[in-house]
């Protein structure tokens, strides 16, 4: 009978998928997962507006930037962030654990508010922005929400960030 030799450490973790990891290593690709997911989404609004606006005028430098920090808009950067994070911890820890579990439940909530709570207020702010100019006051910053296929691309472009992040450093 062979006996191994087998060293108890508590930072290791043997994850469902077989491999062995520490729990600094998966949190860690879990949060760049989170960050590139958010930058993609936001280049891809860039990229998205400047075309748009491409043959309707010149687009400098500070409108293409305005567009990476632009609230609302095609593709939802909260819910590609988020879902970036959830498919890493999905794939580091299991489909079925309970920090998975935990990460969808709040996925769902930042995706409802996206399409639900927020898109409203936006669309309120600007009616409340037409009734503020015809009385001669100064209008209101209006934060935009999402549509549900702002929302959905923002969720694919969280499963290949957070796939992908998990392929090359997991």
């Amino acid at each position: 009978m062979e006996v191994w030799n087998i060293v108890s450490r508590s930072d290791l973790a043997i994850l469902p998928n077989g491999c062995v990891t520490d729990d600094v290593s998966g949190g860690l690709v879990a949060l760049g997962a989170f960050v590139a997911g958010f930058l993609v989404a936001q280049i891809c609004k860039m990229l998205i507006g400047v075309l748009e606006r491409r043959n309707t005028g010149v687009v400098d430098f500070k409108t293409a930037v305005g567009y990476m920090s632009k609230s609302g808009g095609m593709p939802s950067g909260h819910t590609a962030s988020f879902v970036a994070l959830v498919t890493v911890l999905g794939l580091f820890y299991g489909f079925n654990s309970g920090v998975f579990a935990l990460g969808v439940a709040t996925a769902l909530i930042i995706m409802y508010d996206a399409i639900h709570v927020r898109y409203a207020v936006g669309e309120q702010g600007k009616v409340l922005n037409v009734m503020l100019k015809k009385n001669g006051k100064a209008e209101l910053p209006v934060v935009e929400g999402h549509t549900l296929l702002e929302v959905i691309a923002g969720m694919v472009i969280g499963v290949m960030v957070g796939g992908g992040m998990c392929l090359v450093f997991g």
